[in-house]
């Protein structure tokens, strides 16, 4: 199996601004309402979709809200890419930190208000 999560937006240009322009993604494919992007490793992809597009079943068709949904993306230097975040004007919504369990990350958040938590895990001592 293979997992693409799919956010319905009738942003998709500010989305692709944002994943390709600020993150990096490369896109996959792209119409006029579907646009597939992928990690700058190709490792993982991403999808965004138009609300209402008449070639899709109604199931597709009621666009994300903007609340209850993150992403975590996985890094192997999350304060260089904090750095870089912060020199192009990128919003910080959590500053960089550490979490007693493991975690170093920074959060912001994408065009669709989906929070993005940028991530570099550290595996707990003693454990």
């Amino acid at each position: 199996m293979k997992l693409n999560a799919g956010i319905i937006t009738s942003k998709l240009a500010e989305t692709k601004a944002f994943y390709t322009e600020t993150l990096g993604f490369g896109v996959t494919f792209e119409n006029e309402f579907y646009l597939l992007l992928h990690t700058p490793d190709r490792g993982s992809e991403i999808s965004f979709l138009l609300p209402d597009h008449p070639s899709q079943q109604p199931l597709f068709h009621k666009a994300f809200q903007g609340q209850g949904m993150y992403l975590t993306i996985e890094v192997d230097d999350v304060d260089k890419l904090y750095e870089e975040l912060k020199q192009k004007g990128t919003a910080i919504q959590i500053g960089l930190r550490d979490e007693p369990w493991g975690d170093r990350h920074f959060a912001v958040l994408d065009p669709n208000g989906i929070g993005i938590d940028f991530v570099r895990y550290f595996p707990q001592q003693g454990n």
